[in-house]
């Protein structure tokens, strides 16, 4: 098949997360099962206009600046200059969709991981927000409900149906089986991690707090805040001290390193898709701490892998302090974490995921 994607950034965007590393992952692997991969995304700093990765040709175009991004456009006048090309789309939504049922020919899957809703409030000002939330992300999605449709957790399959969605199917983030997941031996001092974009709708302030009010209690512990975003500046300058470490960017084998060694990672967030971090961390033997929202309820088992806590830093905090006092806890979570980690694989995802597109596509 030839497939072209629509997305807003593509895996080397700086401002890339879980959602860039899912198709990425997919893309990749179809095409070394013998597909042709183009993928029209937005342009950044110093980027060519046309890349390939990992055998993925990346056309580039348009800029990332909010609600009405420029992407967009330019991908539809992509796609009539390249017409007849291609014999699938993929829409792939993070907030606002690309719109290809108004003038794709071709058979279209749409591809979303998590509904925006509760996003609009911290990344536009009023009344932006306003009329994103209960006007334009409404309106945008009613163009799919008859599309074929892939999300990534029963929390979002649930919200498309309630949308008037007729069929959607889930197909799940997974792990890179050749990565070094091994348990390692963990840090002499209880410590807590927290691994994501500092940027406002990931709530890395309130697992900041949480780790606060936890060591107001209890008088141990540490905090490693991994990641960078708009909000580090602000962040450090506050809350940097003898017991709270900021590290910035840092490169996956550090990544994974911090994992394995943490205690606990903590994922705090508004909703997610599915929160990958949570199965990163489990595969080496550490539990996450999560808000109970959608998608975090479905990628931690409250009590198996890690722990569910309402929304807010207090509660969080009744949780690490949980984990802390409780050894036989943490041990029982860690080894749980291992085993669930082990159900989720790239490979049996962009199986799933192809077997799906062969079907859209008509070559079933």
């Amino acid at each position: 098949m030839r497939i072209l994607i629509f997305n807003w950034k593509d895996v080397k965007n700086p401002l890339a997360g879980g959602a860039e590393i899912y198709t990425h992952e997919i893309a990749k692997r179809l095409v070394l099962k013998g597909h042709e991969v183009t993928m029209f995304t937005s342009h950044f700093k110093n980027a060519p206009y046309e890349d390939e990765i990992d055998g993925i040709r990346v056309f580039r175009g348009g800029k990332i600046i909010g609600a009405f991004d420029t992407v967009y456009d330019r991908a539809r006048k992509f796609y009539r200059e390249h017409r007849g090309e291609f014999d699938v789309v993929i829409d792939e939504c993070n907030t606002r969709p690309f719109l290809t049922p108004k003038y794709v020919k071709e058979p279209i899957l749409f591809f979303i991981h998590q509904l925006a809703v509760e996003f609009w409030d911290y990344k536009t000002p009023f009344p932006v927000n306003i009329v994103g939330k209960h006007l334009l992300e409404p309106y945008w999605l009613k163009h799919y409900r008859g599309i074929p449709t892939i999300t990534v957790c029963p929390s979002s399959k649930k919200d498309l149906l309630n949308l008037g969605f007729s069929n959607v199917k889930i197909v799940y983030n997974g792990l890179d089986t050749k990565k070094p997941y091994k348990p390692r031996k963990k840090f002499d001092e209880f410590t807590a991690l927290y691994v994501a974009r500092l940027t406002p709708t990931k709530l890395p302030e309130h697992a900041i707090r949480a780790f606060l009010h936890f060591r107001e209690e209890h008088g141990a512990g540490r905090l490693i805040v991994v990641g960078r975003g708009e909000l580090y500046e602000t962040l450090k300058r506050e809350y940097e001290s003898n017991f709270v470490e900021f590290t910035g960017f840092v490169e996956e084998n550090k990544k994974l390193e911090l994992m394995a060694r943490s205690h606990v990672v903590l994922v705090p967030a508004l909703r997610e898709g599915w929160g990958r971090v949570v199965i990163e961390a489990n595969a080496l033997g550490t539990p996450a701490i999560g808000y109970a929202v959608n998608g975090l309820v479905d990628s931690i088992r409250h009590g198996y892998n890690g722990l569910l806590s309402e929304p807010n830093p207090k509660a969080m905090a009744r949780a690490i302090g949980e984990l802390y006092t409780n050894p036989a806890l943490r041990t029982r979570l860690s080894k749980n974490a291992i085993e669930w980690a082990g159900r989720f694989r790239w490979d049996e995802s962009a199986r799933r995921f192809e077997e799906i597109l062969v079907e859209v596509a008509g070559y079933g």
